[in-house]
């Protein structure tokens, strides 16, 4: 089969025309599927420039209202070309936007579409480019042929895209950054976890960093051990090797010898049983999911990388299982973090913190100005905002409306929650510096991130994302698969058009 890289790479993305001007009777043969998108009041000029256009508005007219696709016919070419005729309103925020752009490209491509056509009619320049870039986001995720080990080869929905009737060419250099961001992130999180275990998870990072040009170090069990980073081992120890390992990525844009102005950290569970405190059969059939973090954080180097962003960013992955047996950890441990904190461990489903909690500490040493974790860490936050929101917690509270605006911003909405020094009174511990968890539960989200904070080197300004809308039935915003890769458009618009490295300590 190849190693997973070469099994990547077959995802190529499809090519994206861009046509100007009102669309020929040429170019419309060409297409297998168009997608017209128009606005509430279509002005009388656009109806002369659409294809049986007194006929598209006299269906229109006998649809039902807010249908989406409003309405389905086909042009009288030689190609029969399926149309698929959508309104769309320009005081959407992204999300709405994103999702009518989901359905709208879920409805073509439903059958055969090699050539997906998009000509978005009717709307001045800024409204017309946001719904192209929209679109071309969703089909790119369309496109994308997530993880099949079937025995015949799965066909890609797409083959060409093009977008017509342009006023303008727009420029969509992010939109593909975002685009290869997300679909690696949901790609590796799809992962059966026999193909991506520990040791093919840390050999294919080695390939993309070469690929990328990032420095790879991997820090392997005998090398953690030494340096004393006991709640990363705490979960390892029962794997059944040593594969373990937490694996750090540099994007050095000008030079190696720069420190990180930003680091991502992502919870890298490969598998999560629960360990010694097991998971029942429900709760543990999608713990090959639980790598998630990891998987954002890559995807958001990914964006970063391809749009050439000129800050050095860091990216510390804690890559292992956790598993049960007679060497794994268990309740009422106590061991001792990378800054000599002592945890008294009370869960060990609580592995994700445990994780995270080493790395943090790697990642804090070359004070980065922000460090940014993701992690698929509790159901609490499940709880508290559904599949439709992930949470987010800060040491820096000035950050929380820069954080909603950047959800509402990128169509990946976050909810802001509290953390503190109040709270570690629920961690109060009689053997040890803290408690992991509490074992009475309620608000572990909050309880969680705490915990967390207590790792992070407070001359850092540190946003912690508990992925609550990493997997979502049906799908979320622009992405059509239950898993969402949720996170990288987010933090492209926080590192990109929120600045926050900049901002981070005003």
């Amino acid at each position: 089969m190849g190693s997973l890289l070469e099994h990547y790479k077959k995802n190529r993305p499809p090519k994206i025309t861009q046509l100007t001007g009102p669309p020929s009777s040429k170019a419309m043969a060409g297409i297998d599927q168009l997608l017209l998108i128009l606005p509430d009041k279509v002005p009388s000029t656009t109806w002369r420039l659409i294809p049986q256009g007194k006929s598209v508005q006299t269906l229109l007219r006998r649809g039902s209202p807010g249908a989406v696709p409003a309405i389905a016919t086909r042009l009288q070419n030689t190609r029969q070309t399926a149309v698929q005729v959508g309104i769309a309103k320009p005081d959407w925020e992204e999300f709405e936007l994103l999702e009518f752009a989901r359905k709208m490209v879920s409805a073509a491509t439903t059958e055969k579409a090699g050539t997906l056509g998009i000509w978005v009619a009717g709307f001045k320049g800024k409204d017309e480019e946001r719904i192209l870039k929209a679109f071309s986001a969703a089909a790119l995720a369309a496109a994308f042929v997530m993880p099949s080990y079937k025995s015949r080869a799965v066909p890609p929905k797409l083959k060409n895209i093009r977008l017509l009737g342009l006023a303008n060419r727009i420029d969509l250099d992010r939109v593909m950054a975002e685009a290869a961001g997300n679909n690696i992130a949901r790609w590796l999180t799809a992962q059966p976890a026999n193909k991506l275990d520990d040791i093919s998870y840390i050999k294919l990072l080695k390939d993309l960093a070469a690929d990328y040009g990032w420095q790879f170090r991997k820090l392997g069990v005998r090398e953690l051990t030494k340096m004393g980073a006991g709640a990363f081992l705490a979960v390892a120890q029962g794997n059944a090797d040593d594969s373990a390992a937490i694996v750090q990525l540099r994007y050095r844009p000008r030079g190696k010898s720069e420190k990180p102005s930003l680091t991502l950290v992502g919870k890298g569970i490969i598998f999560d049983t629960g360990g010694s405190n097991l998971k029942p059969f429900s709760s543990m059939l999608d713990m090959h999911i639980d790598m998630g973090g990891s998987a954002v954080a890559v995807g958001t180097l990914i964006a970063a990388t391809q749009m050439n962003l000129q800050q050095p960013m860091d990216c510390w992955l804690a890559i292992t299982e956790n598993r049960t047996g007679p060497t794994a950890y268990k309740s009422q441990d106590v061991v001792t973090a990378l800054n000599g904190k002592t945890i008294q461990t009370i869960h060990t489903d609580a592995e994700g913190r445990m994780a995270l909690a080493d790395a943090l500490v790697l990642a804090s040493k070359d004070k980065p100005k922000v460090i940014l974790d993701y992690a698929t860490l509790t159901g609490a936050c499940m709880s508290a905002v559904t599949t439709r929101y992930s949470g987010v917690f800060t040491n820096r509270p000035n950050l929380h409306p820069v954080l909603k605006k950047a959800g509402r911003d990128s169509g990946e909405r976050v909810w802001p929650f509290p953390i503190g020094k109040e709270f570690l009174e629920e961690l109060k511990s009689d053997t040890a510096d803290i408690k992991q968890c509490s074992p009475n539960g309620g608000g572990d989200h909050i309880l969680a991130a705490s915990f967390l904070q207590e790792f992070v080197d407070d001359k850092c300004a540190w946003v912690h994302m508990d992925l609550s809308a990493c997997s979502r039935k049906g799908g979320l915003g622009h992405i059509a698969t239950e898993i969402t890769g949720f996170g990288v458009r987010f933090s492209m618009n926080l590192i990109v058009d929120r600045n926050i490295v900049d901002i981070a300590d005003r």
